[in-house]
């Protein structure tokens, strides 16, 4: 699979696979630690005890926080434009894999205005991003993405309402598939006020290029008295599925 044209991924590194690895990382890191910390206490001694070393060293580091801060903000700029007019197909979207996919999602909230992360990995209680919308809206991100045209069923759902706001302090959840949703799913998302996103939806935002505030209904300040979920039975679509095209089978992750 080729790598997305809308973002360039670095490698990350490898976790230690075995108590092997994961011993001879911890010397390593207790290695790296004493090293930076006697590094460290040397390079404290000579600045402080020279005065000519040590003010051009603190307006050096005063002048590196500023390029760094100026630096991260203009990257942030840029990184928006280059977002502001992205658009996906569903064929596009369903031929990434489960963490692009996820990548996907938290792009086009960028591109919509929303500060957007992700923290989708092992034990992610249930949320792959996180974004902070205009209004003062918290939103968290469920994403399941399937190649098999699989639907996701209520057991998603009942974890995401379980962690949302009690873990995530979220005011909108919503659960993003590429695939569809079971009948049971709807009805506990309907139950629960939890917002569900399948391919209608995803051709949407992703493609037509409808905002997600805008598809959510987040057209008013949220209250900072008022700290539930913003969702009502009138945000939600919930079309009933015909039980004889249901199925129980989960998206591959």
């Amino acid at each position: 699979m080729t790598r997305p044209r809308w973002r360039a991924r670095l490698p990350r590194p490898r976790k230690p696979a075995d108590r092997t690895e994961w011993i001879a990382a911890a010397f390593i890191a207790l290695a790296a630690l004493s090293v930076a910390f006697h590094v460290f206490r040397a390079a404290v001694r000579v600045i402080f005890g020279h005065w000519y070393i040590g003010v051009p060293t603190v307006i050096l580091i005063v002048g590196a926080i500023a390029v760094w801060g100026w630096w991260k903000a203009s990257a942030a700029t840029r990184r928006a434009a280059r977002l502001r007019h992205l658009q996906l197909t569903l064929a596009e979207l369903d031929a990434l894999g489960y963490t692009d996919f996820e990548l996907a999602v938290r792009d086009l909230m960028v591109r919509d205005g929303i500060d957007a992360r992700h923290v989708g990995q092992r034990g992610d209680k249930a949320a792959d991003v996180i974004g902070h919308a205009p209004g003062g809206y918290l939103i968290v991100a469920q994403c399941k993405h399937t190649t098999t045209q699989a639907k996701v069923g209520a057991p998603v759902i009942y974890t995401v309402n379980g962690t949302a706001h009690p873990a995530h302090n979220a005011d909108v959840a919503v659960v993003i598939t590429n695939g569809a949703f079971t009948s049971d799913a709807r009805k506990a998302a309907a139950a629960f006020r939890i917002h569900l996103f399948g391919r209608e939806e995803l051709h949407r935002w992703a493609t037509e290029g409808v905002s997600l505030p805008e598809l959510l209904k987040l057209t008013t300040p949220l209250r900072r008295m008022r700290r539930l979920r913003h969702t009502s039975n009138r945000l939600i679509r919930h079309d009933a599925v015909p039980r004889s095209t249901s199925s129980r089978r989960e998206p591959k992750r």
